[in-house]
């Protein structure tokens, strides 16, 4: 027997650039060993899993090579991109997933696809000495919500050169740390926030896009520059950028995808 799998670049127009990630589309129930098994053998930042309901919503999980986690926004806008690039879903026809975060809807439009996400505020904490000595630097700001913490500096510079010890931050107690900053002034595109993603606990060392992290991001910003809607750059090797309105609660993201792989998983 064999599955479909595909690996599909997010956030991004470009193959081999934006966040990699694997998604499978499952035909009967797997359990969550045999799916870590596999987001292992795959070693990309994201596994995504798919099993379609009657009513034709998805059931959705995502996998690092090491654990499963609760909410991953790049993944999920690969698995929207999968569905309407394998004509399993209308091209006028919204994606619906159900998932440890609740449910998760994704749509496409004119810029690409938009995901519609929960925003995670992080709450203003005391910075753990691991932390600071990790990033080795002192913050301007340290938060902290049910998932990562949430460190502002001083410059998009700072952000762009920063080397962490990433066997300190592997020590925080936390999915991960996001590290951002004001887009730098007259720079071209006009980034309103910069930002940066490290997971070493769970198995990736520097995320290249993180569409959760900015359910955090795009609260704490809108806070700090007064505005709801952000152009936002992550600014890993592989780099992507994510346009973002916040409503009522939601963060909407929208980034482009482009499948790079197509195979079949032996199972």
């Amino acid at each position: 027997m064999s599955l479909a799998i595909s690996i599909i670049d997010a956030f991004t127009k470009e193959p081999f650039r934006g966040n990699p990630a694997a998604v499978c589309v499952l035909e009967e129930e797997r359990g969550a060993e045999w799916m870590q098994r596999v987001a292992a053998e795959m070693n990309l930042p994201e596994t995504a899993f798919l099993r379609r309901r009657q009513d034709g919503s998805y059931d959705l999980r995502w996998f690092t090579s090491t654990h499963e986690v609760d909410l991953c926004g790049h993944a999920t806008l690969a698995s929207g991109h999968y569905l309407w690039t394998n004509g399993q879903l209308r091209q006028d026809e919204p994606a619906r997933f159900h998932t440890r975060s609740g449910l998760l809807t994704a749509e496409r439009t004119e810029e690409g696809i938009t995901l519609d996400f929960p925003a995670e505020r992080a709450e203003p904490v005391n910075a753990p000495e691991e932390l600071i000595e990790g990033l080795g630097l002192i913050p301007r700001f340290v938060g902290r919500n049910r998932m990562d913490y949430l460190v502002e500096v001083d410059s998009e510079a700072t952000v762009r050169t920063l080397r962490p010890d990433l066997g300190l931050l592997a020590r925080v107690e936390a999915r991960g740390v996001i590290v951002t900053s004001k887009g730098a002034p007259g720079a071209s595109p006009a980034y309103d926030f910069v930002s940066r993603a490290f997971y070493p606990a769970t198995g990736t060392d520097e995320d290249p896009v993180t569409g959760s992290a900015h359910c955090a991001l795009a609260p704490y910003w809108q806070r700090r520059l007064r505005k709801d809607e952000f152009l936002a750059y992550q600014a890993s090797a592989r780099g992507g950028e994510l346009r973002i309105a916040l409503r009522g609660g939601r963060v909407f993201m929208t980034g482009r995808a482009v499948t790079v792989l197509t195979g079949q998983l032996k199972v």
